[in-house]
């Protein structure tokens, strides 16, 4: 009976043992894939390309790094090409460059004096006739004495063909004769007379006696006026620009002379204190 019992175990346990054996292998394999989570030398699920592993932010592989914000494009706003390259403001035609304000009819302009210094060219002046008593002889301004041989004094120094007559001048005793003979024009002004002399006016000393002369002295002809017309236009040509305060009385006396030298040097025009062809260019009246 044992012996029956022993075989009939033996039986069981035969047929009981290959299953057993396949659990194992089946466990085996199990247990295999689940030691691929752990084994370090495996590639775990993420493993070799950790976040960020490769490229760290900043780490040797810095965000922007071998491209840089705008590369490719090379020409960032500002960057080879600056804002109105080649045109920027006022390049080009700067305000005033080539062209500066009132060139070519601003004062200056155009006419020198034979010395080379620019004439002060104003506006034109349009002449004027005045109402003078030409007919009297003035009391306020004191007369001049005749001097033979004298000289304009400091002619010698003005240069130019404009102050030739200032450099000749000298004052000549005449007679009415001889003063009709050598010139065709002779008027009477202020109780002196003047005679026409190539385009100037000069004392006619001689031509009567005890005459009045305020100046002795050329004065140029302008707009063929008698002397004490263009003195009076010189008057206030000068009183607009505000050299000369006085009264316009056709008188070329020392105060009329001193405003006149005033604007000439004001005006960079030889200081001759007389009525001359660039100072009348100047004023706008010749």
């Amino acid at each position: 009976m044992r012996i029956f019992l022993v075989v009939i175990c033996s039986i069981a346990l035969a047929s009981l043992a290959p299953g057993a054996q396949e659990g194992k292998k089946k466990e085996h394999k199990k247990g295999a894939q689940a030691g691929q989570v752990s084994k370090p030398g495996g590639k775990p699920t993420g493993a070799g390309k950790p976040t960020g592993v490769g490229k760290p932010t900043g780490a040797g592989g810095q965000v922007g790094v071998g491209k840089p914000a705008r590369k490719g494009k090379g020409k960032p706003p500002g960057a080879g090409q600056p804002a109105e390259v080649g045109k920027a403001a006022g390049k080009g035609k700067p305000t005033g460059a080539g062209k500066p304000a009132e060139a070519g009819t601003a004062t200056t302009a155009g006419k020198t004096t034979a010395t080379g210094k620019a004439t002060a060219t104003g506006k034109p002046f349009k002449p004027q006739k005045f109402n003078l008593p030409t007919k009297t002889t003035p009391t306020k301004v004191a007369a001049v004495n005749f001097q033979q041989g004298r000289h304009i004094q400091g002619s010698r120094n003005w240069q130019g063909s404009s102050y030739t007559v200032f450099r000749n001048y000298t004052p000549q005793w005449h007679d009415q004769v001889w003063w009709r003979s050598h010139h065709n024009r002779v008027v009477f002004v202020f109780g002196g007379w003047y005679a026409w002399n190539a385009g100037w006016w000069i004392p006619a000393w001689g031509y009567a006696p005890n005459a009045y002369y305020a100046y002795d002295g050329p004065i140029y002809g302008y707009n063929n006026l008698p002397p004490d017309q263009v003195i009076a236009n010189v008057q206030t040509a000068l009183q607009q620009q505000g050299y000369y305060q006085g009264e316009v009385d056709g008188l070329l006396g020392p105060q009329t002379r001193a405003a006149i030298a005033d604007y000439q040097r004001g005006n960079g025009l030889t200081e001759t204190a007389a009525v001359d062809q660039p100072t009348l260019q100047s004023l706008g009246m010749a």
